[in-house]
């Protein structure tokens, strides 16, 4: 009996069969090999990272053929090396990014020995389609061997890259996973918010052969560009995971807080924390002496919505705290001065880092709370050698330009250029959004009662029987004068409230603020530096 042809399975077209080598070749990336030596290391591949990253299932890949075939004498396919970089969008939380990683399993991920124009498409999507974008960045840099490869070199750049009009309307997200070398490197820090994990990740303009051959420094990668080096000297990085989980964990948490876009403004979370919740022990948090400290972290964590504070750049300019966190769901921008780390004066890198911050929340539209106890810009020899005076001016530029509401809530001190910064004092548009309030145990002014009266007093202390006891009562009348209440009968504050009073003031005006910024959609002016 003749076989039915009707009952035959139908052939696979030899461009199908073709099409499903060069997807199984993609998929297994720099080979049994490659993928051995990075998993020798401890390390995931990019296709893990990104499953890691993202959903479940949610990731959509774009390019997966880009890459360099091989052929014979006829012409004909015979096999297939992938790009060393995978992109594509996905969902984070349900909300779609879009993300490109390098395969360090195939030619180190170098740049240069890449597909350009793939992880540039991403850049360009994320641009264009109005999204997030992550980097999971790990390349060895450029490669001297692509002078062999093209017989040529060229001008370095990347003219369609849309680096700077990406940041001024999307959340970008720059994550080092290994060492990350010149274009590497700067695709980590030319982000809103960026992550390395300790003891795995590096950045560095040049690896240490460079700096050794360059100017003949013998360094290790991990002093040269490791985590302490970047999240605590550079600033460069915002944040320090300790593993790759962690990492993106750190990233889905920033995200979280984020608007898809400037276009639209973050998304209201579920309300679990009873708005008018206010806890007693607040009312004794700031000591009666003046030079004790207290732990301002705690006093935010009772303020705010319960676990959802998260801190970017704990260990740079450490003086002042940079959060993100929620009050009845809504996201804010938290500011605070830490008195337990150069008695939480404005220093450089506090300086710096403020700047950065301010520009991130006037860019997504997340109202700004600051928590002062600021005895004003840090002095001395060092400080001036660091340009403190420099930073400071242009954290204040950051402030005034914002357009996003302010609520100031001055704890204890608030002195001096740095005190002044507690908020915009002109706004933009010539008027200020700042709310401000203070607690009974704040005080203000040019300068401290304590060295004013030292200053101004010098001689007579000098000739008095007691100075001690003299000085004692200078600095009691005088801060007499210094109360808050009597700037309140002059409206400078629009109330001393109890400390226990702040979080449902807060979560009234958030609702307000939250009223502003839907109206101040779209690109600011400023854009982020």
């Amino acid at each position: 009996m003749k076989p039915d042809p009707q009952s035959a399975p139908p052939a696979t077209h030899p461009a199908a069969a073709e099409l499903d080598v060069r997807r199984a070749a993609a998929l297994q990336m720099g080979g049994p090999e490659g993928l051995a030596k990075q998993a020798s290391l401890g390390k995931l591949t990019a296709r893990e990272r990104i499953d890691r990253l993202l959903d479940a299932g949610s990731f959509s890949e774009m390019g997966m053929l880009a890459g360099k075939g091989r052929y014979d004498e006829h012409g004909a396919f015979v096999s297939f090396s992938p790009a060393n970089a995978v992109m594509g969008a996905g969902q984070v939380q349900g909300r779609r990014v879009v993300v490109s990683a390098d395969d360090f399993t195939i030619r180190g991920g170098s740049s240069e020995s890449t597909v350009s124009d793939k992880w540039i498409y991403a850049e360009r999507y994320a641009h264009q389609m109005r999204l997030p974008l992550v980097r999971l960045v790990e390349t060895a840099g450029g490669s001297i061997r692509i002078l062999e490869q093209n017989q040529s070199t060229k001008i370095p750049g990347y003219p369609s890259w849309p680096w700077m009009p990406l940041l001024a309307q999307s959340p970008v997200v720059g994550v080092a996973l290994g060492a990350c070398a010149g274009l590497g490197a700067i695709k980590v820090g030319m982000s809103h918010f960026s992550v390395m994990v300790k003891g795995m990740a590096q950045l560095f303009a040049g690896g240490p052969p460079v700096v050794q051959r360059g100017i003949g420094e013998e360094i290790h990668k991990e002093d040269l560009g490791g985590a302490a080096v970047h999240t605590r000297l550079s600033g460069i990085v915002t944040n320090a995971a300790e593993s790759e989980d962690d990492a993106f964990a750190q990233v889905r948490r920033f995200l979280s807080f984020m608007p898809a876009n400037v276009w639209s403004v973050p998304e209201r979370a579920a309300r679990a924390d009873d708005p008018r919740r206010a806890d007693e022990w607040l009312d004794q948090a700031i000591p009666l002496d003046t030079r004790k400290v207290f732990d301002v972290r705690k006093i935010l964590k009772s303020v705010f919505d319960q676990d959802s504070l998260f801190e970017l750049g704990r260990g740079f300019g450490a003086s002042t705290l940079t959060m993100l966190g929620r009050l009845d769901g809504c996201a804010v921008g938290i500011l605070a001065n830490d008195p337990r780390v150069m008695g939480g004066a404005l220093t450089s890198q506090a300086a710096r880092k403020l700047e950065r911050f301010v520009d991130v929340c006037d860019t997504f539209h997340l109202p700004i709370v600051n928590f002062v106890d600021q005895p004003g810009v840090m002095f001395g020899s060092e400080a001036e050698k660091a340009g403190t005076l420099g930073a400071a001016i242009g954290a204040v530029a950051a402030i005034e330009q914002s357009r996003v509401p302010w609520c100031a809530i001055i704890l204890r001190r608030s002195f001096g250029v740095g005190g002044q910064m507690h908020g915009p004092q002109h706004g933009p548009d010539g008027y200020a959004l700042l709310h401000r309030f203070a607690w009974p145990t704040a005080r203000w002014g040019s300068i401290p009662v304590e060295g004013g009266v030292a200053a101004a007093y010098k001689r007579e202390l000098a000739e008095a029987g007691d100075p001690r006891e003299r000085q004692d009562e200078l600095e009691a009348y005088y801060q007499q004068l210094s109360s808050p209440f009597r700037t309140a009968e002059r409206f400078g504050v629009i109330d001393v409230i109890k400390p226990r009073e702040t979080r449902a003031l807060l979560c009234d005006w958030v609702q307000d603020a939250y009223g502003v910024t839907q109206g101040q959609t779209g690109i600011r002016t400023r854009t982020f530096r």
